[in-house]
């Protein structure tokens, strides 16, 4: 059973003006917060979810995924391992401002 954990106060104070204001993609913020609970947080053990599961639990397109998680990816909050290309693959949220 995955643990379901809140999100810490940085989430809503400061990743969500970040990335849906400054970057103007309110994408990835969600696809981060649903990867959070689906991860249980960034403690907790990860999760492998497909683009159209993500797709449909989110209400988003396959693409404003891709591209979610490519932006996301890139500024540190999520790792995404792929054991091979046809794989689902498994993400693991961070929280960078803990450290």
């Amino acid at each position: 059973m995955v643990r379901r954990a809140p999100p810490d106060d940085y989430v809503i104070e400061t990743l969500l003006p970040d990335l849906v204001g400054h970057d103007r993609s309110p994408s990835a913020f969600l696809v981060y917060l649903k990867l959070w609970y689906a991860c249980g947080g960034p403690d907790g053990r990860g999760a492998s979810l497909s683009l159209q599961m993500l797709a449909a639990e989110t209400g988003l397109s396959k693409s404003s995924i891709q591209s979610a998680i490519r932006r996301l990816k890139r500024r540190g909050y999520l790792v995404a391992t792929n054991p091979t290309p046809t794989a689902i693959p498994a993400y693991k949220v961070r929280a960078p401002w803990r450290s």
